[in-house]
């Protein structure tokens, strides 16, 4: 963390809890006990590298909340994993859990390494051991606490914890419900990969679509015709650009690491991401202009700003050059607190992170569902589905006497599978969520910004289950 900031990644979380806690009416010790890491696991292990030598290994998981079981959240490899992090990130998705109202406590995990500088085999061994590690002390299970990917992972370790976890519990028929984001043969869900980029998109789409919003703004309603930067062209950055640009938005920007590229004219995504592929870096890419420094690109004229990278890119430093009407958190943290206060001067709505970038969850949370309920999605339905509209359509193209044409009764023929009812379902989540923050913040209009709506929310959905479990009688 950079040396002027003040406050630590858990306690800038406390910072914008406490924040919003002065908006609800809960007991001080309900909110002391929402605001409080429940568990927190720190271990260390011994690893054989391929060389002979013996690594100790630090890693991390924290169960922030109980209020709903399991708790659920990513497990991180990366050499700046600390207690302090995955904390933060625990209690983020414990928010971020209440607000898409899926009922999970808030989890993380985290082991401080650099997969870069690990082999295959070695990086196996080093999650096998962590998995036995959270196995003996009951920090893993389909209803205790089920992680994810985050940094640094992905399919291929989800699939090593699930098979690590299953040889460890013979019998146990829900074993693959420990883990979400698995590959879809060992029991993954179709439209996990670009859920969080979807998500972020159907949540601005939603926050575009409100015509008061959009007046304050001084923008028009919908998506078609907004100019956006996208920082970021990993999994959430490349799928949020996709689903803004199909939705005729133009992506004027792309910015990564090395560097950023601009064109007015607007920016194919798979066409950024093979020429990076094949020159190693965006810059340079036909028809756009260079920009040298990346985070030039966080302070150029667009409707709507999406961080898809790293926390703590726009501060107190940059945030009053920031030109965007409206900035979509897809990342975990990118605008610090004292960016916030710059963009209620300037009217610029920030749309936190705590929610926007959700997506991930939600999926995890239909993921689960599969693996419980051991029935993939559409299995029951797409074929009576597809036969029933069939019946319909031919009814009324005999009593019109009118035909269909082909690309049509595609569409209306189509019974669901897999990936369009998770996407719909994520669709319906990011909605309903968009729409109770925007509730809250009109109902109270000395609500500062949108993330502190976004926490009241959380706070009174987390209040609302301990009150339920009789925890404060």
């Amino acid at each position: 963390m950079s040396a002027h900031q003040p406050y630590s990644f858990f306690q800038s979380v406390e910072r914008s809890f406490d924040k919003a806690a002065k908006f609800t009416n809960w007991d001080l010790g309900i909110l002391e006990q929402i605001k409080a890491c429940n568990s927190v696991y720190q271990m260390r292990f011994p690893v054989k590298r391929d060389d002979g030598t013996i690594e100790v290994i630090e890693a991390y998981r924290v169960q922030h909340s109980h209020h709903k079981t399991p708790c659920n959240g990513g497990i991180r490899f990366s050499d700046e994993v600390n207690q302090d992090e995955v904390m933060a990130l625990a209690s983020l998705m414990t928010y971020k859990c209440a607000i898409v109202n899926v009922p999970f406590g808030g989890g993380k995990g985290g082991i401080k390494i650099n997969p870069r500088n690990y082999s295959v085999y070695e990086l196996e061994k080093i999650t096998r051991r962590y998995t036995s590690e959270l196995v003996k002390k009951n920090f893993i299970g389909p209803g205790t606490d089920v992680p994810a990917p985050d940094y640094g992972t992905g399919e291929r370790e989800m699939a090593w914890i699930v098979d690590t976890y299953a040889s460890l519990k013979p019998g146990e028929i829900d074993a693959a419900g420990c883990v979400t984001g698995k590959p879809v043969t060992q029991g993954g869900v179709r439209g996990r990969k670009e859920a969080t980029g979807l998500g972020v998109f159907f949540g601005i789409r939603e926050v575009c679509n409100m015509v008061d919003t959009m007046q304050k703004l001084g923008l028009s309603p919908g998506i078609a015709g907004k100019t956006v930067v996208v920082q970021g062209l990993g999994n959430v950055g490349y799928h949020t650009a996709k689903f803004f640009r199909e939705s005729g938005a133009k992506v004027v920007a792309l910015a990564e690491y090395e560097g950023a590229i601009y064109n007015p004219e607007g920016l194919n995504e798979e066409e950024v991401f093979q020429h990076r592929k094949n020159s190693g870096s965006i810059l340079y890419f036909p028809g756009s202009v260079n920009l040298a420094n990346t985070s030039d690109a966080l302070e150029l004229e667009c409707d709507i700003l999406i961080p898809a990278a790293l926390e703590n890119v726009i501060n107190g430093e940059n945030a009053p050059r920031v030109k965007a009407k409206i900035i979509g958190e897809a990342a975990n943290g990118p605008c610090t607190p004292e960016a916030d206060d710059v963009f209620i001067q300037k009217g610029i709505l920030c749309v936190p992170d705590m929610y926007l970038n959700a997506g991930g969850v939600t999926v995890s949370y239909f993921e689960w569902l599969k693996n419980l309920s051991h029935v993939r999605y559409g299995r029951m339905e797409k074929r009576f589905t597809e036969n029933m509209n069939s019946r319909i359509l031919g009814q009324i193209e005999e009593m019109s006497g009118k035909q269909v044409n082909d690309i049509e009764r595609k569409f209306i023929l189509h019974g669901p599978e897999e990936v369009d009812l998770v996407h719909s379902g994520l669709e319906e989540t990011m909605i309903t969520a968009t729409r109770e923050i925007m509730d809250i913040w009109i109902a109270n209009p000395s609500i500062p910004d949108m993330r502190t709506a976004a926490y009241v929310n959380a706070i009174n959905k987390v209040a609302n289950s301990y009150g339920e479990l009789g925890i404060f009688q």
